[in-house]
């Protein structure tokens, strides 16, 4: 969670759209469709390059996650 005007910002639902995009809902209920795809970078987000890995986040928490441990912060994805 962040600090964003004097509001912790943090994920509240997020589903799959298509490719490596996902719509996501924040608790300020902005609401977007984020492309992800230039962002699986590294050894963490490399299983992710595969759609059918892709596809199984969940919203844990506070965020986006995966079940290999990969993740996404909430102010990283409320500013793409």
């Amino acid at each position: 969670m962040i600090f964003m005007e004097k509001q912790l910002i943090w994920v509240t639902d997020a589903k799959y759209v298509d490719g490596y995009r996902i719509s996501v809902t924040f608790n300020d209920d902005l609401k977007k469709i984020i492309d992800l795809k230039a962002h699986l970078c590294g050894k963490i987000f490399e299983p992710l390059k595969d759609i059918e890995n892709f596809k199984k986040f969940s919203v844990s928490g506070w965020s986006v996650a995966w079940k290999n441990g990969a993740d996404m912060a909430p102010e990283f994805l409320y500013r793409l």
